[in-house]
């Protein structure tokens, strides 16, 4: 009987729809909403991603996988975005806390068609590391954060 009822309550929770309202701030996030489309701010990420000194190492997101299948989601992509240079150095302090790389970007649309650029900040991100890693990965997530700021900032215009 728990099985059926989780087996329920699953199903209901993955057929409720996403709304704006899941993407609101939370710790350790920024949110950004736009007035851009949702392909627009993809293209906007990638181009200032590139301009910043970072680079789009991986991409995924359900919505072409789901239309191939002939269901229709609002676009979701998730852009992973990191540099060798940073990679090289917190590899150095912390072979643990590569698993954070690359940090992702979240590109959401809305159901008005506009879209939202969302991220965990990289200082949050890597702050479970920091004990064992010491000041030095405080340091370049900071930076990280800085870099991460410019690029939503470029992206969102």
């Amino acid at each position: 009987m728990k099985r059926v009822l989780l087996g329920i309550l699953l199903a209901a929770g993955l057929a409720a729809p996403l709304t704006a309202g899941d993407l609101e701030p939370r710790q350790g996030w920024e949110v950004f909403p736009t007035e851009k489309s949702y392909a627009d701010l993809v293209a906007g990420v990638k181009a200032a991603v590139k301009a910043n000194g970072m680079g789009v190492v991986t991409e995924a997101g359900p919505t072409e996988a789901a239309a191939g299948r002939g269901i229709t989601i609002p676009g979701n992509r998730v852009i992973g975005v990191f540099n060798n240079e940073f990679a090289v150095e917190i590899l150095n302090l912390s072979t643990a806390a590569m698993i954070e790389a690359p940090i992702r970007i979240y590109v959401t649309e809305n159901e008005d068609g506009t879209a939202m650029l969302s991220y965990k900040t990289p200082s949050f991100v890597f702050a479970p590391y920091v004990p064992e890693a010491g000041a030095d990965l405080s340091g370049l997530a900071a930076e990280l954060d800085v870099r991460f700021a410019a690029i939503a900032q470029d992206a969102i215009k």
